[in-house]
């Protein structure tokens, strides 16, 4: 009977390790774990670090990349409807070739508007910086294509 019993003892003491166990990993939970982006520093983070900010510039460049947020989102959205609109037309017996023209027109006035957006974003962030801060800004724009391509997920290939 002394083996029975400290077997029991056994089982149920493992049993509450691994519902305590259990319990923490399910309460405490992925914290949105995302390892790429682990190894990367954010775009606002290096531009601050680069240019040296001060708090108040700090400040005010949180509203320019608001902002700037707010714009290409809405443009994206544009360009994703739209693009809904135009791959619409596969559905037709006959595309209407003007309909897809112009459509393809649209989506490119769109793109001109995130590049124009891009670029304000850019002459914004060049009014606040100081006098002694522009030979860094113009060191930044040299690096800026590479900064913000490291943050975008790879393209896939032609063949998928």
């Amino acid at each position: 009977m002394e083996r029975t019993k400290l077997l029991t003892i056994s089982v149920i003491g493992l049993l509450v390790l691994n519902l305590a166990t259990i319990g923490f990993l399910f309460l405490s939970g992925p914290k949105n774990h995302r390892p790429e982006q682990n190894h990367r520093t954010e775009p606002r983070a290096i531009i601050i670090s680069k240019l040296h900010f001060d708090v108040a510039q700090q400040k005010e460049y949180n509203k320019i990349i608001k902002w700037h947020q707010e714009e290409i989102r809405k443009l994206d959205d544009n360009i994703r409807e739209t693009k809904n609109e135009l791959y619409s037309q596969l559905m037709q017996p006959q595309v209407d070739v003007k309909i897809k023209d112009s459509l393809i027109a649209v989506l490119n006035g769109y793109q001109k508007q995130i590049e124009e957006t891009h670029f304000k974003h850019f002459q914004d962030i060049k009014k606040l910086c100081h006098e002694e801060q522009l030979d860094n800004f113009n060191d930044l724009t040299q690096e800026l294509s590479g900064i913000f391509a490291r943050n975008k997920p790879p393209r896939p290939s032609h063949n998928e």
